[in-house]
């Protein structure tokens, strides 16, 4: 017999694990540059549009399926479908699930690059502030394999101790620092020269910034980044929902996450835009960005080695917070699959993890001769094709579908999951938005998305 699901000791467990799940790379790392990439304020605005209409009803769907499921992904879909229907729900979400290790793949290397600059940082390495040091890391397989390494055995030592003893108990502190520091920097990125050029370009819709592809690729670009950054549509949010008690209603819990992840990812950007500005860099310059900008912008602080290790050190702390609800995701499914014990589920994963992430570092290097999307491609852009892109949406669609069609949970009985407990209530009046309207945008978006990007 199974032993009885943990669950939070705290409501603020549960917030911050669930937003720490939420707040990381999608908001520090990915959220600039895809803005940058997409024109800026026009960028922000609709992404803003996607996270109300689009991922708040999302978000609490994948709660509500965790909380009632008392299981992973697959296993929700298949204690909650419909006894009268022989569709196997269950099978497709397998599939679906696959998008938390592909995404682990590449966010155990890019959270080994920032464990990696917070270490040149604390050594007060002077080759840290030059444009060349990143692109150094990227071709050394053994520096990158050796942080990446350093960060997934950080994440399994975590998990081993459960969800009370050790994981809600990280978060707690890794947010509560992240967001004292990020403060600081905002404050201090606001006072240089120029910055509100920076913030201008970052807040104030512009239809003159759209690029090549139009509203279609902007729409598609925000919807992916708002889907990346919630984690919805392959489990990650689920998982959380599991661990939580009845006692409070979801929509509330819900805003609170929203929020927290939606002042990281302002905050990031009203970091690095305002000092793009005051040094002349392209805000479209792609995922190195936050590597070039932000050592320019220490160098020129009083302390810049302190600063910037212990901006290095949060803004791993953000990434590692992911790392570790996406981890706790994939050891559960282990626990719940297999019937395995922690221990042996948290070390096969881990092992799994470290010989996939491979892939991603050997891209940059050994492997650099493989573009699989094209000239000048990596592997890293092919794993955030695979899980932004497509599994991310389509999660998203099957999940939608599962909870307002009669031959899956049912809106009636996902409108009673979310509700039930103190709290704000999900309107029920919105149930036709959520069975007809979400579905088709989100697999609109997503088809037009495709054709652009083949074009």
């Amino acid at each position: 017999m199974n032993e009885p699901r943990e669950h939070f000791a705290s409501r603020l467990g549960f917030i911050f694990m669930t937003a720490g799940c939420a707040i990381g790379l999608g908001n520090i790392w990915r959220f600039p540059y895809v803005a940058g990439e997409n024109g800026g304020g026009l960028f922000v605005l609709i992404y803003f549009l996607c996270l109300l209409f689009f991922g708040i009803p999302v978000l609490l769907m994948e709660l509500s399926l965790g909380r009632a499921g008392q299981s992973t992904y697959p296993g929700a879909f298949a204690r909650l479908k419909s006894p009268a229907t022989r569709f196997p729900w269950h099978r497709p979400a397998y599939l679906l699930f696959t998008g938390n290790l592909i995404l682990l793949m590449f966010y155990t290397v890019v959270t080994g690059w920032l464990f990696f600059y917070a270490f040149e940082f604390i050594r007060m390495n002077e080759k840290v502030y030059s444009d060349g040091h990143f692109q150094n890391l990227q071709a050394s397989p053994g520096t990158q394999t050796l942080f990446m390494l350093i960060a997934l055995a950080a994440t399994v030592l975590i998990c081993l101790g459960g969800i009370r003893k050790t994981v809600e108990k990280s978060i707690k502190y890794m947010m509560g620092g992240l967001f004292v520091l990020l403060l600081v920097l905002v404050i201090h990125a606001l006072c240089r020269k120029g910055a509100m050029e920076g913030v201008k370009f970052f807040l104030l819709p512009d239809t003159s910034t759209l690029q090549d592809g139009g509203w279609i690729k902007l729409i598609h670009a925000a919807m992916a980044q708002a889907f990346f950054t919630l984690s919805l549509g392959i489990g990650s949010i689920a998982i959380c929902g599991s661990y939580i008690g009845r006692e409070r209603s979801l929509l509330q819990e819900g805003f609170w996450i929203i929020l927290l992840d939606t002042v990281v990812a302002v905050s990031a950007g009203l970091i690095i835009f305002p000092n793009c500005m005051a040094y002349g860099i392209d805000p479209g310059a792609g995922p190195e960005l936050i590597f070039i900008t932000l050592p320019r912008v220490f160098m020129e602080m009083t302390g810049g080695f302190f600063w910037g290790a212990l901006f290095f050190i949060f803004l791993a702390v953000a990434a590692f917070s992911t790392l570790v609800a996406v981890f706790e995701n994939i050891a559960a499914f282990g626990m719940d699959e297999f019937h395995w014990s922690r221990r042996k589920s948290c070390l096969i994963a881990g092992v799994i993890l470290a010989l996939t992430s491979l892939p991603c570092i050997f891209g940059f290097n050994l492997w650099r001769d493989i573009q699989p999307l094209g000239e000048g491609s990596t592997i890293l852009d092919l794993e955030d094709f695979i899980v932004s892109s497509n599994l991310l949406p389509l999660g998203a669609l099957y999940l939608t579908i599962f909870c307002t069609a009669a031959s899956g949970w049912g809106a009636e009985n996902f409108f009673r999951e979310v509700n039930t407990g103190k709290g704000l209530h999900f309107p029920v009046w919105m149930k036709n938005y959520l069975k007809f309207v979400i579905p088709v945008i989100i697999a609109l978006i997503w088809l037009l998305g495709l054709r652009e990007f083949f074009k």
